[in-house]
């Protein structure tokens, strides 16, 4: 490996800032929300072409209920070398027709566009650190870069993960385009796992003034479990247990003969998490009448600072430094697939875009950081093997 390797990697970035930006720009307009399937096909489409331009061989694998994930590998991928997975997702939260609403524009040296931070940009970046790596003079990789880019992430990755898993599973490290965290752009060593249940109570219908007395209020039994849940916070450990909606009730007049509420919550460690889930589908209830019914659990579990995990971000620290600029880590209250890899190989997430507003009518990011992020990968790709012991 060439002892300038980090100089003739940012000297080729700093070049194609502008195919950067026009990429960007393409994938910005193929809107692609998570829960239209047939939207992601033109953006996985260009995706493919993107990688093929880059020596890469793509295929998209189709979804049974989403638009599916497209799997890129090097077209000459040599035999009994381990590989690394690069994950990004190509949907994004925002309906078709958003851009008519919030339309792309560059101003102050930002970019502003639905989707573009979270994380078309970081799509970008991979795509670029690439390229970057060959201009280099980089033959083959000690670790095979295999990039993984599903199509349901904001929705939970309920069709991919099983596919994220078996590549995490095989993988010496793993990672995540998803966008850093903060203004200074830091990357993402440790996220909360993150929850979603449903209680439904069920009562007994009654008239509210000539037979109160044979009712049972399932709204009654459901603002007793609220108190509960709440009452399962823990801000000194960054718990969170939150009632999003509740729903019940047939009209004023009559004893409630239904309830319901949708929690979310969010916990930092595998045991925190495992706590949580025990105690919600702990619930009983206490209404005479009444009967609670639970379902769901931790979809995403937590990402911690696993020893491997931590190696990496040793790793790309190191790289940072020959590239000429500072990074820092943190830690992230939202989920995503890297919560998922963590779980079997060394990851590093937040190695997007930098800038803010991701879910918001905001949503931008800082032109400048592009090079710097798409750099920083290259060099992270460039490693050599981190081996078993890591794990």
């Amino acid at each position: 490996m060439h002892e300038d390797l980090p100089n003739r990697i940012l000297e080729h970035l700093e070049g194609t800032r502008a195919e950067m930006l026009e990429l960007l720009e393409l994938l910005v307009r193929a809107e692609s929300p998570s829960d239209d399937p047939s939207a992601q096909g033109p953006m996985l489409e260009l995706l493919s072409d993107a990688f093929t331009n880059r020596g890469f061989r793509p295929r998209v694998i189709p979804g049974k209920n989403s638009g599916g994930m497209l799997l890129a590998t090097p077209a000459e991928r040599p035999r009994f070398v381990p590989h690394q997975l690069v994950l990004g997702h190509c949907d994004t939260v925002w309906p078709i027709g958003t851009l008519e609403s919030m339309p792309i524009r560059t101003e102050d040296g930002n970019f502003w566009g639905p989707g573009s931070y979270d994380m078309k940009a970081g799509l970008v970046q991979g795509l670029f650190a690439l390229e970057a790596l060959a201009s280099a003079g980089v033959g083959t990789l000690p670790v095979t870069p295999v990039f993984l880019v599903n199509s349901d992430e904001e929705i939970g990755s309920r069709e991919s993960t099983r596919v994220i898993k078996r590549f995490a599973r095989r993988a010496d490290r793993c990672f995540v385009l998803e966008p850093s965290l903060g203004p200074e752009g830091h990357l993402k060593t440790a996220r909360k796992g993150v929850g979603r249940f449903t209680i439904r109570v069920r009562g007994k219908a009654a008239h509210a003034g000539l037979d109160p007395g044979k009712g049972a209020s399932a709204i009654l039994e459901l603002s007793l479990i609220i108190q509960k849940l709440f009452a399962l916070n823990d801000p000194e450990r960054g718990v969170t247990v939150n009632v999003g909606t509740i729903d019940g009730g047939l009209s004023p007049n009559v004893v409630a003969p239904q309830s319901e509420a949708v929690i979310d919550v969010r916990a930092p460690t595998t045991e925190d998490a495992a706590h949580i889930e025990k105690a919600i589908h702990s619930l009983k209830a206490e209404t005479p009448g009444t009967e609670v019914e639970v379902e769901g659990s931790i979809r995403r579990p937590p990402m911690e600072r696993t020893p491997g995990n931590q190696k990496l971000w040793l790793l790309a620290r190191r790289g940072a430094d020959e590239l000429g600029f500072e990074i820092e880590q943190a830690a992230a209250g939202g989920g995503s697939d890297g919560n998922t890899t963590s779980q079997y190989a060394p990851t590093l997430d937040g190695l997007g875009a930098v800038g803010a507003g991701a879910h918001a009518v905001n949503e931008h990011l800082v032109l400048e950081r592009m090079v710097e992020r798409s750099a920083l990968l290259a060099r992270l790709l460039s490693f050599p093997p981190l081996g078993e012991a890591a794990r």
